[in-house]
């Protein structure tokens, strides 16, 4: 299956413990366009857990892709069709994670030195299903830090059939950083990253690591098929309002912040009555007034009360009332604060 080039062109990084489908749910309400990951989900977890709770979300979502940790091929491949069967619109093979529990189980970025093994993963996955197989991983490994060492790896899972490969643009340094520490310490190796998609053009190839604002991404853009960016994402949620006229050329989905929280409600609302706590759901909501008069109360309100036991929709009604009017008509708004 070949890839439209366009189909990643905004994405927002599948994050442990960050984008669970409450997080995805309310960014699909800033964006139309922009694609979606799920944390990474062990093969371990589907094959031996709670196959429904794992893979829950709600149709709103699409585009959204499933993001698997694992190495063994015929593991893979049977959670990839679990994934195709509940609806994803892409698996995704997660070759970048640096931690030291991803390690233990042999996937993630500890997989970069074992090229010929992530090919034949991906080859199972292909095999079974009939829906993208893309791989993210990072720029090298320790000291395996080289256009040929990532070359050769992007050639394998190219002739693999990976569909598109996501570039954290920094190595892992797999022993004597944290996980926290290999998304800042390595600096950011943004010119390989071009260099990868001159070699490989026909290979779409989308960026991440470091990017913060739309101005930047657009920058990026004219050198590969895509940008996926992460924590700015989280923090400062806003920031994919303006994804659909910057960079797909048509009408924001949302015009204020307080129309998106106004849109989440009835979501908020079908969950409480399904047991789901309203922290879990506010947890992912914190940042949407970042800059804004009023936000720093409304962030305090449901700190403090959200996580009560009791706690309904009134305490998001409530916080969102301590934001001042300037948050009620910001569609003019540079989002790139």
């Amino acid at each position: 299956m070949t890839s439209d080039f366009n189909t990643h062109r905004f994405c927002v990084a599948p994050m442990l413990d960050w984008t669970d489908r409450h997080e995805r749910y309310f960014l699909r309400l800033l964006s139309r366009h922009a694609r979606l990951y799920t944390e990474m989900v062990t093969t371990g977890a589907l094959l031996h857990g709670d196959v429904q709770r794992h893979l829950a979300f709600d149709s709103a979502e699409h585009p959204v892709a499933l993001q698997l940790g694992g190495s063994n091929p015929e593991e893979l491949a049977r959670c990839a069709m679990l994934g195709a069967e509940a609806g994803y619109d892409e698996i995704n093979l997660n070759v970048g994670c640096p931690s030291d529990r991803v390690q233990s189980g042999r996937f993630g970025a500890c997989l970069m030195d074992d090229p010929h093994l992530v090919a034949e993963c991906v080859q199972s996955m292909k095999r079974t299903v009939n829906i993208p197989v893309t791989v993210k991983c990072r720029t090298g490994i320790n000291t395996l830090d080289s256009d040929a060492f990532l070359e050769n790896f992007i050639g394998r899972v190219r002739d693999a059939g990976c569909d598109v490969l996501i570039i954290h643009a920094r190595i892992a340094i797999l022993e004597g950083l944290s996980p926290r520490e290999n998304r800042e310490v390595p600096p950011l190796n943004y010119p390989r990253v071009y260099r990868m998609k001159q070699h490989f053009p026909e290979l779409p190839i989308v960026i991440n690591g470091g990017i913060r604002t739309l101005e930047q991404a657009q920058e990026m853009l004219s050198e590969v098929n895509g940008v996926m960016v992460g924590r700015e994402a989280y923090h400062n949620p806003w920031l994919l309002s303006e994804v659909d006229a910057r960079l797909y050329g048509e009408r924001r989905n949302v015009d204020s912040r307080m129309d998106a929280l106004r849109e989440f409600l009835p979501y908020v609302q079908r969950e409480l009555d399904a047991g789901t706590s309203l922290q879990h759901m506010t947890r992912h909501i914190l940042g949407i007034f970042h800059a804004v008069p009023g936000g720093k109360a409304f962030r305090r309100h449901l700190s403090e009360n959200a996580w009560r036991r009791n706690a309904g929709l009134s305490v998001l009604e409530d916080a969102m009332g301590k934001v001042t009017e300037y948050a009620w008509s910001d569609a003019e708004e540079d989002c790139s604060e």
